[in-house]
């Protein structure tokens, strides 16, 4: 009975966490699919695995391998807060499957679970913070002085510039940009003259 009470808790769990958490502030569909599968999924083995002769950590390590290579031969890019919805996912599921002494333990790691996701991926923390991959028309060699194109052209206080690819001939300079806005809006968002944004 208490195997059911946790399983029903899993899936009010990542029910929460995809549609009350990640879908209102993310707005991409197909993950909402991944998620629950991949949770759906875990769930599903373990609880078998855990009921058969089979060892758990062996069926645990092999669901662990195939979300990691999920993950790692995608076809279309993912952020690292996406990445961390899957695994958000995976733990919810292990933590449903798996039988413990107390059916409260499982259910308060996994309420911290969506507390973490809540407060880590909320808008408001580190909300002035943005990364851009930038295309400069330009080959800037200088440091400082590729740093102060950037703040001109982001109207922004760059923290971290890499230089990605530097083209001599071709004029052109790709660089990851670690930079804070001070107000709501921000020139970042849009691509300025000559200079476009990949990310």
């Amino acid at each position: 009975m208490s195997q059911l009470i946790l399983f029903a808790i899993d899936i009010g769990a990542v029910v929460l966490l995809v549609f009350g958490l990640y879908f209102p502030r993310h707005r991409r569909r197909d993950l909402v699919v991944a998620y629950l599968g991949v949770n759906v999924g875990v769930l599903a083995v373990a609880s078998a695995l855990s009921a058969s002769n089979v060892g758990a950590g062996l069926g645990l390590g092999l669901a662990l391998f195939g979300v990691l290579s999920i993950i790692r031969l995608r076809s279309t890019e993912l952020d690292q807060h996406e990445v961390a919805y899957y695994f958000s996912a995976l733990a919810l599921g292990i933590l449903g499957a798996l039988s413990t002494t107390s059916v409260w333990l499982s259910a308060g790691l996994m309420g911290l679970i969506l507390v973490v996701m809540f407060l880590g991926d909320h808008p408001r923390l580190l909300r002035h913070y943005r990364h851009q991959i930038m295309v400069l028309d330009s080959a800037v060699t200088d440091h400082v002085t590729l740093v102060a194109q950037l703040e001109q052209l982001l109207g922004a206080r760059v923290h971290v510039a890499t230089v990605q690819r530097l083209d001599l001939v071709n004029e052109t300079t790709v660089v990851d940009v670690r930079y804070s806005v001070k107000g709501q809006t921000t020139r970042a968002t849009a691509t300025p003259a000559k200079a476009g944004a990949a990310r």
